[in-house]
């Protein structure tokens, strides 16, 4: 797609249709409750896992695969293909998706700068979403997102899958029956072993890639060669860092197990320890998210230093403690004895199967967009206390930094004209 195409239609060209196509695709899941139609939108190693994770399941059929890389794409198909013996359309304008009434369903696994204009797209044209971690690039972004999904009555789920293990229910289930007692603090942790990206030079993009369509929404910057297909995550203007790429997920579970919305303080404190490179986003960081009734979350992350810490979360009880990995949790009392060890069963078709259970029964997501902004909220904001440099104190109802123009001026962001995300 060139330069000059008109970017506002690419985004919201089915739009006016919204309603109409609200209605036929209610219509069409009513109708054939066995078949669900899906496009995937980003087909990167997290798009091609969702897709295959898709199709595998009944009743559903993957119709087009999308990506600005058109080799991306036709590998996605390709991988579809060897399950469904039936190729996707390979796409990169993913408004064919958009304007296919048959369409259902739109999978955003994009680049994080994409996952709310893609979201809010998919619902003024009538579609459900399941969106990728973090659900937005900034805070105005996520709730633009619940007023698209709440005006259009569209299913949106965010792609936090621990929320839909039966194991981990029952560990917060086990917190709200009083199991350590009145639950506190959550601690969280996300270690890796990356290596530096370098320094980067500019020139063309490769041929397969249409630069200007995987910019989207963010305005123009040259073509640099560490920054596709992975390394666009430490860089601010499309991604978060590793605050949102990873800590999402755990801090996620944090705000669960406390039970607790929005904070009212939050602090960060690291920054490019490692390597002197490109990157802009903090290899080393921690923050903290203070809220009413006297609980706190705190998290640690270490991009370029493992081994891993034991625990993924901690939860600290006036009785004891439940700690949780991706492979069990484990119960300890006051006396740091051992009550009880639980195996947990993973995988991402659980998550899926809750979201189309909700779309055929109109039954309840397990993370519904608006669980899922709040938590990624907390990332936002804990990005933002580390580029202003200061705490910030934030509105108890809605995350809403408070006395401080300059931090609240990270609430959105500068779009390329014409590319703005509106709810229509």
């Amino acid at each position: 797609m060139s330069q000059n195409v008109n970017r506002r239609h690419f985004l919201m060209g089915a739009a006016a249709a919204g309603v109409a196509l609200t209605q036929s695709s209610s219509a069409k899941a009513q109708d054939t409750l066995d078949k669900l139609i899906v496009g995937v939108m980003g087909t990167g190693g997290r798009g091609q896992g969702l897709a295959q994770t898709f199709q595998r399941l009944a009743g559903v059929d993957i119709t087009y695969v999308c990506d600005a890389d058109q080799n991306r794409a036709e590998q996605a198909a390709g991988v579809v293909q060897r399950i469904s013996n039936r190729a996707p359309r390979a796409i990169t304008d993913y408004r064919r998706m958009l304007d296919d009434r048959n369409v259902d369903i739109v999978v955003v696994a994009t680049c994080n700068h994409w996952h709310a204009p893609g979201t809010i797209a998919a619902c003024n044209a009538g579609k459900h979403v399941y969106v990728e971690k973090p659900c937005s690039h900034n805070p105005r972004e996520g709730e633009l997102m619940v007023q698209a999904a709440r005006k259009h009555k569209r299913h949106v789920q965010m792609g936090n899958q621990r929320r839909s293990w039966p194991r981990v229910i029952e560990a917060m289930d086990e917190l709200r029956k009083g199991v350590i007692g009145r639950v506190y603090f959550a601690q969280a942790w996300y270690t890796n072993n990356r290596p530096s990206i370098g320094r980067g030079k500019e020139g063309p993009p490769p041929k397969s890639l249409d630069y200007d369509l995987w910019q989207g929404p963010a305005p123009r910057r040259p073509y640099r060669s560490n920054y596709l297909h992975y390394n666009w995550h430490w860089f601010w203007h499309w991604g978060n860092g590793e605050l949102g790429n990873n800590g999402v997920h755990s801090i996620d579970l944090c705000r669960w197990g406390l039970g607790v919305n929005y904070p009212i303080k939050a602090t960060s404190a690291g920054g490019r320890y490692r390597y002197e490179d490109d990157q802009e986003t903090p290899d080393t960081h921690v923050v903290s998210f203070e809220f009413e009734g006297r609980k706190m979350i705190s998290w640690e992350g270490l991009s370029c230093s493992r081994p891993r810490p034991v625990d993924h979360v901690r939860f600290h009880g006036e009785n004891g403690i439940l700690s949780m990995t991706d492979s069990e949790y484990v119960i300890t009392d006051a006396a740091r004895k051992e009550v009880r060890r639980v195996p947990i069963v993973t995988g991402d078709a659980m998550h899926v199967e809750n979201f189309l259970n909700a779309i055929r029964n109109n039954t309840r997501l397990n993370s519904e967009i608006e669980e899922g902004h709040k938590s990624t909220l907390l990332c936002h904001l804990g990005n933002i206390a580390q580029r202003t440099g200061r705490t910030l104190h934030c509105n108890a109802a809605n995350g809403h930094i408070d006395n401080d123009k300059a931090a609240m001026g990270y609430w959105s962001r500068e779009y390329e004209k014409g590319w703005d995300p509106r709810v229509m």
